[in-house]
């Protein structure tokens, strides 16, 4: 799940970079810390669920 989570970071980080007509770097940067961000949050979530159901 976090996995998942980071990797539609990315492409959602790639995504407003072209759109806000960035530079290849800027796309990569922008891809990077939007694939942390919903790493994390995908890692909260999958806490959240585990601890939910009990194991």
């Amino acid at each position: 799940m976090v996995w998942i989570g980071a990797a539609l970071g990315v492409l959602f980080g790639i995504w407003q970079a072209k759109k806000s007509k960035g530079k290849p770097l800027d796309m990569a940067q922008y891809g990077a810390v939007y694939g942390i961000l919903f790493a994390l949050i995908a890692l909260i979530v999958n806490v959240a669920i585990i601890r939910q159901t009990g194991g």
